[in-house]
């Protein structure tokens, strides 16, 4: 049992011609990649992320023994298109978007000449693929996933999104959208994840700086894609009343009511915010100066719960400028903001990121080495024999950090609180499935922490288990074999969608 339905494998299944049959996708959460169903011939994708470089790397050589092409494409595989060929038996490397890159590749490889290097770019929203859904197994994931836009606009220095997906948003096409939600809807998905970089690409803020440009261009073109959002959350509003969405998005929104509004008339429950830090110090360390601190955030977060939008807050422990009371001032703010679920992490520096850069540099030329392996390419190293902690503080040790992080992890998932915070649903069976779900993301997220020993994670891995599947069956909807796709309204874009007058 898996949570969210892996996108981009059903994206590239629909991107592969006819011609060459039946793509077999295998979703490593749910079961082993088997070398013996490989013939010499085939052409065996893998997409990386940093996580599980190091398993996808072991697959390609197992794939490559057995006489397959393999191709790597992945965010990993983009920021080290050199290492899938040193370490995974790579015989080409896809970087950037693989939806119409991807034919491409598999004709070379069928006419025996691929290339080694492949870009797919960054292309715009109306060629992204719609995924093959009808390729799903049936029962073995808790939530799909649809995506409505790529790329982010902001720069925050953990975050490698902006830097591979590009700043600029690219919004898909708002009929290609409901056409693979109502697919979804038919084969009984009720929980749908919009898994967006930013569903909130153009803030209020954006479009008064643009106003001040003797040129309107620039605003003109933020004017359209928050029209094209509108729009997108116009037709979600007209899917089946128990549909329920979730999202990212930036923390300011909440100062756009008339967002906030449609986003509630589009069955958008639950959005996760990048909240980081409480502190205003901490902010500015991970260039999110935007958000708030303090009460001040607390009050901002509470307008999300007040338009019926709750809150999956992020919170970031391990800044520089964390202090020990910001750890008790992060689970107060989060407990007074009225968040439904939040996640604490450490800070950890990721490929791609200025953090990572900033991170290696500090190294120089004496970076220290595990088994032979560069700290700075930890990735390569057994998940048991990775640091737990990359960034030194100035003022706390390690265990110190990983300790405090698991109490406010721990605090914040009591089961008081959780009981208290399952108010939010309005019915009793609603409220046990609440702290069940509770139950579930902190066994998932919160026992792999800094201070947790094998054997504490290993015992959450089977809690995991064991609770995923009563809490499958919650998720799961009807089937709606019958469900159509709507009629669009043929509204102009932007009509009656609650564009600003922005001074």
């Amino acid at each position: 049992m898996a949570v969210i339905t892996p996108r981009w494998l059903f994206v590239l299944a629909a991107a592969t011609p006819a011609h060459y049959g039946q793509p077999l996708l295998v979703d490593e959460s749910l079961e082993r990649f088997d070398p013996a169903k490989i013939t010499p011939g085939d052409v065996v994708g893998i997409s990386i992320h940093t996580g599980n470089a190091l398993r996808g790397y072991e697959v390609g050589r197992e794939a490559h023994a057995h006489g397959a092409i393999v191709v790597y494409g992945g965010i990993h595989a983009a920021l080290y298109p050199d290492e899938p060929r040193e370490r995974g038996a790579a015989h080409v490397v896809v970087t950037g978007d693989g939806d119409v890159v991807w034919p491409a590749v598999l004709a070379d490889c069928a006419a025996g000449c691929p290339k080694p290097r492949y870009d797919g770019g960054r292309i715009d929203g109306e060629s992204f693929v719609a995924a093959r859904w009808d390729l799903l197994p049936k029962g073995r994931y808790m939530w799909a996933s649809v995506q409505t836009v790529r790329g982010c606009p902001k720069h925050c220095s953990f975050c490698s999104v902006w830097r591979t997906d590009g700043q600029a948003p690219r919004n898909r096409a708002t009929e290609a959208v409901i056409g693979e939600i109502v697919e979804l809807r038919r084969q009984g998905f009720r929980f749908i994840a919009l898994a967006d970089d930013n569903f909130y690409p153009v803030s209020l803020e954006d479009l008064a700086q643009a106003r001040r440009l003797a040129d309107p261009s620039r605003l003109n073109h933020l004017l359209q894609l928050r029209a094209d959002r509108f729009d997108l959350m116009a037709q979600l509003a007209r899917m089946p009343k128990d549909t329920i969405f979730f999202t990212q998005i930036t923390m300011e929104a909440a100062e756009d009511p008339e967002f906030l509004k449609a986003m509630r008339k589009a069955h958008i429950r639950g959005a996760l915010v990048g909240i980081e830090s409480v502190t205003a110090a901490g902010l500015k360390a991970v260039f999110k100066n935007f958000n708030l601190a303090g009460d001040a955030l607390a009050n901002r977060l509470r307008v999300f719960r007040d338009h019926g939008v709750h809150v999956l807050g992020s919170f970031i422990f391990g800044l520089p400028t964390d202090e020990p009371d910001t750890f008790t001032a992060t689970a107060a703010v989060a407990k007074q903001a009225g968040i439904a679920f939040a996640q604490f992490v450490v800070l950890t520096p990721f490929p791609g990121t200025i953090d990572f850069e900033k991170w290696e540099r500090g190294f120089g030329k004496d970076v220290p080495e595990v088994d032979n392996i560069p700290i700075t390419r930890h990735w390569l190293l057994p998940t048991a024999r990775r640091p737990k902690f990359f960034m030194p503080h100035p003022t706390m040790p390690a265990a110190e950090i990983g300790s405090r992080t698991q109490g406010v992890w721990d605090r914040f998932y009591g089961l008081r609180q959780t009981w208290d915070r399952s108010r939010i649903v309005p019915t009793l069976k609603g409220r046990v499935a609440f702290v069940l779900i509770s139950k579930l993301y902190r066994q998932m997220y919160a026992n792999t922490g800094l201070s947790s020993d094998s054997a504490r994670r290993s015992t959450s891995v089977r809690w995991a288990r064991w609770l995923s599947r009563p809490c499958q069956r919650l998720f799961a909807g009807k089937p709606m074999p019958d469900l159509q796709v709507p009629q669009m309204s043929g509204a102009p874009a932007g009509a009656s969608l609650g564009l600003p007058s922005v001074p």
